[in-house]
């Protein structure tokens, strides 16, 4: 398992939300450029982009994303808003090794298939849960659409993986909620990144014993209470 940094851009800004929360932020810094920098001059093995002002449709951060891409010795993987196969496209032309789809690829499964299918092994699946719940729309919103039944849409499509991002933990500080992520794990039928509340070294152990294949990490390392050196550590559970 890798941790990955995570670059979550508002309003042109780096920040980090509880809970998905617009006016949460805990960490709020000026230019998503040379934040991106400073965890790849740390030797980050990835990179995680996500345009919160795209998913809560105030517009869009690709131009600087690219110039992250552009510059980037690592893979970049960005997500957030990406509601159309144009905007998709456009991420990949960037350099994007893999594009997060939500919202859209949740409320209209048919869409999801489609894209997988014409862009193999570029797409992750972004699947938020809320109270066990899929949630779309920056966390704005849940859908009537279980876990299993999209695991079972989703179980033959040549997808990169799937990223799930607990809100009840995201941004909190509390650590990982064990259970949760080993059970998405175990009925997931594709590779998972685990997100939300990654916070100290056992919470990585914990989410490697899981079944987790990567980890993406947020306020811990902007606040400090998780090293970056620590991310190509060969995490695995003690």
């Amino acid at each position: 398992m890798i941790l990955i940094p995570a670059v979550d851009v508002l309003d042109h800004r780096v920040v980090q939300l509880v809970g998905g929360k617009q006016g949460t932020q805990q960490v709020d810094l000026p230019d998503p450029y040379a934040v991106a920098g400073s965890w790849l001059r740390r030797d980050a093995p990835y990179l995680h982009l996500v345009d919160l002002d795209g998913a809560f449709g105030k517009g869009s951060n690709l131009d600087v994303f690219a110039r992250i891409i552009k510059d980037s010795p690592v893979p970049v993987e960005v997500g957030g808003g990406i509601r159309s196969e144009e905007r998709l496209k456009a991420c990949l032309d960037a350099g994007a090794a893999r594009v997060i789809l939500g919202t859209r690829a949740v409320k209209e499964p048919q869409w999801l298939v489609e894209m997988a299918q014409k862009y193999p092994d570029k797409i992750v699946l972004g699947l938020d849960t809320k109270g066990g719940k899929i949630t779309v729309k920056g966390w704005q919103e849940e859908v009537p659409l279980s876990l299993d039944r999209m695991f079972d849409i989703i179980r033959d499509l040549p997808l990169a993986g799937v990223l799930n991002t607990n809100v009840d933990v995201e941004g909190q500080g509390h650590g990982v909620d064990k259970g949760q992520v080993r059970d998405f794990v175990t009925g997931c039928p594709h590779q998972v990144i685990a997100s939300g509340g990654l916070t100290t070294e056992q919470d990585a152990k914990d989410l490697s014993a899981a079944g987790a294949t990567a980890a993406v990490v947020g306020m811990a390392i902007y606040r400090g209470g998780l090293k970056p050196w620590l991310w190509d550590r060969p995490w695995t559970a003690v």
